[in-house]
């Protein structure tokens, strides 16, 4: 059992920066491939960024290829999310996701989820 708890989100100007953090219990978090997604109003849960269980493959949406990176820290039991020169259209609800094995690009894929954290992006 896995429990994710993220931090990090609020509202910054266009061009901006965020660090998300996805904070896990377990003893078995090293062993999880780790992934986030957001949700915009109105719109399906879409992938963003995922990373494996070493932190030595990652992978990324096209939209954020560039700008975000997705790193971990196996002794702290965290998953983080640098955000750089943020958009509107990443006004979301991000979520921090947990599974066995390597990592995928679909939420269906994923057994553990964080309860989400706002990031609101203005113009």
């Amino acid at each position: 059992q896995v429990q994710l708890v993220e931090s990090g989100g609020g509202l910054v100007q266009t061009g901006g920066s965020l660090r998300l953090s996805c904070a896990a219990s377990g003893r078995t978090f090293s062993s999880y491939a780790m992934g986030w997604f957001r949700r915009a109003p109105g719109k399906e849960r879409e992938f963003v960024a995922a990373i494996s269980w070493s932190g030595g493959s990652t992978y990324y949406a096209d939209s954020v290829k560039g700008r975000f990176t997705i790193s971990r820290d196996n002794a702290k039991n965290t998953v983080y999310l640098q955000m750089n020169s943020l958009k509107p259209e990443d006004t979301a609800v991000y979520y921090c996701a947990a599974r066995p094995g390597p990592w995928r690009t679909s939420p269906g894929m994923y057994d553990y989820w964080g309860q989400g954290t706002q990031v609101t992006v203005s113009s």
